[in-house]
Formats: C-alpha cells, sequence, structure tokens
C-alpha cells in the first residue's frame, strides 16, 4: 500500500522533472489539466501516506543499514569471514552515563580479500547502464527548449556518477590482485 502512494509520488516528481515544471509542493498552482492532475495524485498519495505513518518511527540506524548498498554488504561479508575470532572482555560495571564503544564499519575497516565474481557483476551492470544512458544522451541533444537542455544535464551527471563508480571499482579491483 506504501510502495503505492510513493511511487506514485515518485512518478509525479518524474513527470514534473522531465518538463522542467516547479518541484511539488504544497500549491496545486499549474499551467495545464495534466499537470494538476499529477499534483492532485501526488498530494493525495502524501497525505494517504502521512495518514499511514508509525506512531513510533524506526531506529535511524536500522533503516540506514538496511538501505546500505549491496557492495558494502560484500565487504561486510568477507570482513566477518576473514576476521579472527577474540575471546570477549571480561565485564566491567560501566556507569549510567558511559555508552558501549562504536563497532567499526566498512567504511572505516580497510577490507582483507575482495569479492572479484561481485565485482565482475557490477561492472557489467553499470556497463549495461552507461550504453542505456549513452543513447539517451543522443536522444536528448536532438531536443531543444529548457526541458531537453535539462534531460541533458541529468543524463550527464548520471553517466558522470557511473563513470566514477567503475573508476573506483577499477581501482578496488587492482588492488585485489596485488
Amino acid at each position: 500500500m506504501c510502495r503505492e502512494h510513493e511511487s506514485v509520488i515518485d512518478e509525479a516528481r518524474r513527470f514534473l522533472g522531465m518538463y522542467g515544471l516547479r518541484p511539488l509542493g504544497g500549491t496545486l498552482q499549474s499551467d495545464d489539466e495534466e499537470e494538476r492532475e499529477w499534483r492532485v495524485n501526488a498530494r493525495d498519495a502524501r497525505a494517504a501516506l502521512n495518514q499511514i505513518r508509525l506512531a513510533d518511527p524506526p531506529d535511524p540506524a536500522l533503516v540506514r543499514k538496511s538501505l546500505r548498498p549491496k557492495a558494502a554488504r560484500i565487504v561486510s561479508a568477507i570482513e566477518a569471514e576473514s576476521a579472527p575470532v577474540r575471546k570477549a572482555p571480561a565485564a566491567r560495571p560501566r556507569s549510567a552515563s558511559s555508552a558501549p564503544a562504536p563497532t567499526p564499519t566498512a567504511a572505516v575497516t580497510p577490507a582483507k580479500q575482495i569479492d572479484v565474481a561481485a565485482l565482475e557483476e557490477r561492472v557489467t551492470g553499470l556497463l549495461e547502464q552507461l550504453t542505456k544512458v549513452d543513447g539517451q544522451i543522443e536522444i536528448a541533444e536532438a531536443g531543444q527548449g529548457l526541458a531537453a537542455r535539462a534531460r541533458l544535464n541529468d543524463l550527464t551527471s548520471q553517466k558522470a556518477t557511473i563513470l566514477r563508480t567503475l573508476a573506483a571499482l577499477e581501482k578496488a579491483r587492482r588492488s585485489a590482485g596485488q
């Protein structure tokens, strides 16, 4: 149910962004009937989501953990496999104000090994995505107007992000080979 409402809002954002229109907000002011329809549907979906909203929101740390990218999970799994088993330190009394020490994360701890097969799978997916974006860029370059330029800027940004990710994965592959 929530995903349906979220998809309605996302589709409205995409529609408005594709044509370079004002982003969704508190007003339904629009230039044509189709834009108004998207805005009304998004407003209704947002209202439905607000009614469904949990009284006690989930812990932000658990939400971030569940949304971590696939690559971070791969690195964490490898670290868990290669981590030596340690004895738990003897329990000592803690004062009420002291908090437990944070555990290191994949972003802080260097990886011991890299799953080359998963890395290759990720690179293949990114190369396919890059091909699609290049095709969309060729189509967008033919268009004229503000919306076409905005779309072209968005696609160029996506391409740059993909290329940076590919460069990082290549660096990881090279460090795995050493």
